[in-house]
């Protein structure tokens, strides 16, 4: 699964609908063999750019490319498959019937146990897929995207559905299969998951890119750190008016506070209270998120 092309290359690229731009002017390279979280709040025009890239919906403006051609090509060829949150699936299939049925869409495809086993449903195989859950659903999508054998995976909230450990056998499912060399781009709402999974991170904001980088990267965009302490009766004004802070929250007995200046915050409450069990940590994935994906002007 080499290539001498960028996996994806989107420049400029622009779609309205209506009065609302969904996505305004942005532009994104992904090399071969990435795994790619691409996050943002709802209506930040995630899903419209994925449309776009996989060939679903038309760009206004600007130029797709995949895999050194259109995504109609790469996709003709088998190069990309998707996982989407709904739809393709007929409920009165089993699981491995739709697989098979599927299979034969294609000229050349993994076989069909080797695909359902990777995806972790071969013991549901034969069960209708009307009775399957949510995330057993999920996994039968993956399966049938693994099928071509694809240079290139795109994901659109791939775990919706799934509880805490199938998300994490999915992924683990997924990071395996992609050693292979395999590009991924993945949408989600859950930031673990781009935490633990992802080589890179894209965070979108109304339509534009604000930030891309590896985990650590986008984590330290987010400036300051988090002191927490156990203190009963805090005084929130007085640790507010701290130089460096940012917020104070109290949550019962425990104080958390946001600053740029960890130990001047740190020095107060070991020597101006009876605060103990201090802590400093750095901000997290979804410190970063917020800072840089949230609209602070209110409107």
């Amino acid at each position: 699964m080499t290539s001498t092309h960028p996996a994806v290359e989107l420049s400029g690229l622009t779609k309205t609908f209506g009065a609302v731009t969904a996505v305004d002017g942005l532009s994104l390279r992904v090399e071969p063999g990435e795994v790619v979280a691409f996050l943002g709040p709802n209506g930040a025009g995630k899903t419209t750019t994925i449309d776009m890239l996989l060939g679903l919906a038309r760009p206004d403006a600007g130029r797709v490319r995949v895999l050194g051609g259109s995504p109609v090509d790469a996709i003709a060829h088998g190069r990309v498959a998707a996982v989407l949150q709904t739809g393709g699936l007929l409920k009165d299939l089993t699981v491995g019937e739709t697989v098979r049925f599927t299979a034969n869409l294609y000229r050349h495809t993994r076989p069909a146990a080797e695909v359902l086993e990777r995806a972790g449903i071969a013991d549901i195989a034969d069960r209708v897929v009307g009775r399957c859950s949510g995330g057993q659903q999920q996994r039968l999508r993956f399966a049938l995207a693994l099928l071509p054998d694809p240079d290139l995976m795109v994901l659109d909230e791939p775990t919706t559905g799934m509880d805490v450990e199938g998300r994490r056998e999915f992924w683990h499912a997924l990071r395996r299969d992609a050693r292979s060399g395999r590009t991924v781009i993945f949408a989600t709402h859950y930031l673990d998951e781009a935490d633990a999974y992802a080589d890179r991170i894209v965070l979108v904001r109304q339509g534009r890119i604000v930030a891309d980088g590896t985990t650590a990267e986008i984590k330290n965009l987010a400036a300051g750190r988090l002191v927490r302490a156990t203190l009963p009766g805090a005084d929130q004004a007085v640790l507010a008016a701290l130089p460096g802070v940012d917020a104070v929250e109290v949550r019962g007995d425990s104080v958390l506070v946001r600053t740029g200046d960890s130990d001047e915050v740190a020095r107060h409450l070991l020597t101006r209270t009876a605060a103990r069990d201090v802590e400093i940590t750095s901000r997290n994935l979804e410190d970063a998120f917020l800072a840089l994906t949230t609209d602070r002007t209110g409107a």
